[in-house]
């Protein structure tokens, strides 16, 4: 591979690490600040630092476009959610690699929604994955209930994604990415206001960690993956995607003080398997869901 067409993987690593990173000061800041009200005010950031390049987008994007774009955000609203509760609930190597089954989840959502067949390999992820995260359960510092949360998010963000691989090229992605945030910031806010939550952030973990997710894991994350897509293929974009969980487990490890203990790890050894085998798969999945000029 040469250097040039290797910069958009090298892009996409750094992305995964600041992803698996994130799960680290998301946990502290959602024990000194609550939960909605940091979520409300991670995506409004996002959502400001991408409107400069969105606006144009949106004013050119047709109706089903704004409808597309609406319906992702609430999906990524509901997994952000989900996963933001859980990881309050269980730790960060936990949560990272039981996010990762979103690559498990996709087919099989794939199948029941769009009737696209599910490849051997896929409920063979499927298996491992739940061998895995039986194992996973039973790990120190972790809880079942924050474990199954995280699960729920996997499951939603695995539609979501199947969701975007079928109307991203259909519409601008500066737009599509602007209206998640935009929807996710406003469900967040009603959620927010209703829990009584509303509230201004304060002090230096709550706001380094709404500066790292809003700017770096949101705004900018997001328009990476979305450049990098464009000149890579699908299959090894969803492969390093996957490397978001080892990467959570590696900085839960290091700065979060987890303790997992050789069950944790061995099913943390037998999810991320799950996931590999079943990448490919998903991969197959999603360039079914596009339209044969976008594959």
């Amino acid at each position: 591979m040469s250097a040039r067409a290797a910069t958009p993987v090298v892009l996409l690593v750094a992305v995964t690490a600041v992803w698996g990173y994130t799960f680290v000061p998301v946990q502290d800041a959602v024990g000194r600040y609550p939960l909605f009200a940091f979520l409300a005010v991670r995506f409004a950031i996002s959502t400001a630092a991408l409107a400069p390049f969105a606006w144009r987008p949106l004013r050119r994007l047709p109706r089903g476009g704004w409808a597309a774009g609406a319906g992702a955000g609430a999906l990524l609203a509901s997994a952000y959610g989900l996963q933001t509760a859980g990881l309050d609930l269980t730790t960060v190597s936990s949560t990272g690699f039981i996010t990762g089954l979103y690559v498990v989840f996709t087919p099989l959502l794939a199948l029941a929604l769009f009737g696209t067949p599910v490849p051997a390999a896929a409920w063979g992820g499927v298996a491992l994955s739940v061998a895995g995260l039986a194992l996973l359960n039973g790990t120190p510092g972790g809880s079942i209930a924050g474990n199954l949360l995280v699960l729920a998010n996997a499951l939603v963000q695995a539609g979501q994604i199947a969701a975007m691989e079928r109307f991203a090229p259909r519409y601008d992605p500066r737009a599509l990415t602007f209206l998640q945030m935009a929807v996710s910031c406003a469900g967040f806010l009603a959620v927010a206001g209703a829990a009584g939550q509303l509230e201004a952030p304060g002090g230096r973990t709550v706001w380094s960690a709404l500066v790292v997710t809003g700017v770096f894991a949101g705004a900018l994350g997001y328009l990476i993956a979305t450049w990098v897509q464009a000149r890579t293929t699908a299959a090894r974009a969803a492969l390093v995607f996957t490397l978001e969980a080892p990467f959570a487990a590696l900085f839960g490890l290091l700065l979060a003080g987890d303790r997992l203990g050789w069950t944790g790890w061995l099913g943390c050894a037998v999810m991320l398997a799950g996931i590999v085998l079943a990448e490919p798969a998903t991969a197959g999945v999603l360039r079914r869901l596009l339209p044969a000029r976008a594959v």
